[in-house]
C-alpha cells in the first residue's frame, strides 16, 4: 500500500520555510475554503464560518495539505541528472500537487474563483526528486454544499516513457489534519448503513512504522477530537481506506508536526497518457452528521457492475499489461498471458443481495477457462478456485452460478483469464 510511505514531516527534515501563502476562498452560510496558491492550488484551510479560526487542515509541509497525489512505475523513478531523496525513493512515480520533498511548489496554470466555485490546473511537481515537474497537468473543481466540499480531480498524463507500469493504490486524495482531530473513526463491518458500532483506527505512524489500511463498507472515515467533532471524507469509488496519526495527539495547528492521516485508496493502471478522473466529498462537522452524509448517499456509491467503454472502472492486472489508454469498449487483454489474473477495485456488497456473477467477455481463442475468486471482509482472503470452461469463442454475456457465502460482504474479485476481450463484469441476484 502506498499509504506506507504517504509523506510527511518534510518541513521538518530539510528545515526549510514555507514562502508566504497566497489564499483564495470560498464560503456559504456553514464552511469556509481555501486553497494555496503557491502550493499548487492545494486545500490549506477548511473551518465552520462560525468560527473561523478552527482551521483543521494541517499544512507542516509540501507533503500534506489536502491534495492530489499520484503513483506509478518505475521504482525508483530518477531521470538523468535528477536528485532523489533516498528517504522517498521507494514512492517511484509519484507526482503531487503541493511541491516536493525538497520544498519546490507546483506551478499554477490556470485558477478561476467565481464566488461559489474554485477551478484550478497545475503542474505537479514529483515529491521524491529536487524541482522536478511532473509530466502531467492536474486539474480541481471545488464546490461547497452546507457542511460539505464536493470535488472533482482530473489527472492528465503526457509522459515520454510509454511503458504500461502495474497499478499502484492511488490517493484519493491525500488529507491531513491538526493534531486535536487525531480519533480516526470509520465503520469496517459486514453490516454497512445499518447504524451498527464503529471503529476507532489506532494506528501510530511514529509508533508502528507505516499508516495502517482497511476495508471501510459505508466508503468514509473520518479524524474527529474528543467532542467527536471535525473532518471526514466520503468516496462513491473505493472502499479501501489507509490512515493513522503521526506524533504527540491533542495540540498542535496548521504548522506543528503532529498530524492524522486519511485517504481512500483505489489501485489503478496510470498510462503514459491517460486522463483519469474520481471524485470525493469532505464534510466538517460532527460524527453523527459525517456518517448520516455517507448513509444519505449510499445510493451514489458504485455498485459491483463494471462496464468497461471508457476506462477500466478500477480493474487491474496482477503482471501482464493490456493493449493501454484509450479504452475503447473493453479491456483488451488479447496479449494476456495463458493464465493471467485481473483484479477488480475494491467495493463492499452484501451477498444475501446478490446470486449470480454475469461475465461478459470474448476468447481470442477455444478451449480456456476462467477462474473466480472472491473476497469476503471477515477473511480477508480470496476463496478457493470456482472454473468455468470457455469452450467457444465468439460468444459474449456468459452468466455463471456462483455461490457466495451467506450473510457476508464481498469486496473484491479476482479473474484468471485466457487471452480475451473483457466487455463488462456484475454480480447480480
Amino acid at each position: 500500500m502506498i499509504a506506507i510511505f504517504a509523506p510527511f514531516a518534510v518541513q521538518f527534515a530539510l528545515g526549510g520555510q514555507h514562502r508566504p501563502p497566497k489564499m483564495s476562498y470560498i464560503e456559504n452560510k456553514e464552511i469556509r475554503l481555501g486553497v494555496d496558491l503557491n502550493m499548487g492550488g492545494s486545500i490549506t484551510y477548511l473551518a465552520p464560518v462560525s468560527d473561523k479560526a478552527k482551521n483543521v487542515v494541517n499544512s507542516a509541509d509540501l507533503g500534506r495539505q489536502i491534495q492530489l497525489s499520484y503513483y506509478s512505475g518505475p521504482v525508483p523513478y530518477q531521470p538523468p541528472g535528477a536528485v532523489i531523496s533516498q528517504q522517498w525513493q521507494g514512492l517511484g512515480w509519484n507526482p503531487i500537487q503541493s511541491g516536493d520533498f525538497y520544498n519546490n511548489a507546483s506551478k499554477i496554470l490556470a485558477f478561476e474563483n467565481s464566488g461559489d466555485h474554485l477551478y484550478l490546473k497545475c503542474i505537479p511537481m514529483h515529491w521524491p526528486l529536487k524541482n522536478v515537474p511532473g509530466e502531467c497537468v492536474c486539474e480541481v473543481w471545488l464546490t461547497l454544499d452546507h457542511s460539505t466540499v464536493k470535488a472533482k480531480c482530473r489527472l492528465t498524463n503526457n509522459r515520454p516513457d510509454h511503458t504500461q507500469y502495474l497499478g499502484r493504490a492511488q490517493e484519493l486524495p491525500a488529507v491531513y489534519v491538526n493534531a486535536p482531530y487525531y480519533h480516526l473513526m470509520t465503520y469496517r463491518g459486514d453490516e454497512p448503513f445499518e447504524s451498527r458500532p464503529l471503529t476507532e483506527i489506532k494506528n501510530r505512524l511514529d509508533k508502528e512504522g507505516n499508516w495502517t489500511s482497511w476495508n471501510a463498507t459505508e466508503h468514509w472515515a473520518a479524524q474527529v477530537d474528543d467532542q467527536q467533532w471535525g473532518l471526514g471524507i466520503w468516496s462513491p469509488v473505493t472502499s479501501r481506506f489507509s490512515g493513522g496519526f503521526f506524533s504527540q495527539p491533542g495540540v498542535g495547528g496548521p504548522s506543528d508536526s503532529p498530524t492524522g492521516y486519511i485517504a481512500p485508496n483505489r489501485t489503478e493502471i496510470l498510462d503514459y497518457n491517460i486522463v483519469y478522473d474520481y471524485n470525493y466529498v469532505l464534510i466538517l462537522g460532527s460524527l453523527d452528521r459525517i456518517r448520516k452524509y455517507a448513509t444519505d448517499h449510499a445510493n451514489q456509491i458504485q455498485q459491483p457492475v463494471w462496464r468497461f467503454r471508457n476506462d477500466r472502472q478500477g480493474w487491474s492486472l496482477a503482471q501482464d499489461v493490456d493493449t493501454g489508454w484509450p479504452i475503447r469498449g473493453c479491456i483488451d487483454l488479447s496479449k494476456l498471458s495463458a493464465n493471467g489474473v485481473i483484479y477488480s477495485s475494491e467495493f463492499a456488497t452484501r451477498t444475501d443481495r446478490l446470486h449470480h456473477l454475469v461475465v461478459d467477455l470474448d476468447p481470442v481463442t477455444s478451449g480456456g477457462t476462467l477462474q473466480v475468486q472472491w473476497r469476503t471482509s471477515a477473511t480477508g482472503n480470496f476463496s478457493p478456485v470456482k472454473t468455468f470452461i470457455l469452450s467457444e469463442s465468439g460468444r459474449r454475456s456468459r452468466k455463471f452460478n456462483v455461490e457466495l457465502p451467506d450473510r457476508s460482504v464481498v469486496t473484491q474479485l479476482r479473474l484468471n483469464l485466457p487471452p480475451c476481450r473483457l466487455y463488462s463484469v456484475r454480480l447480480e441476484r
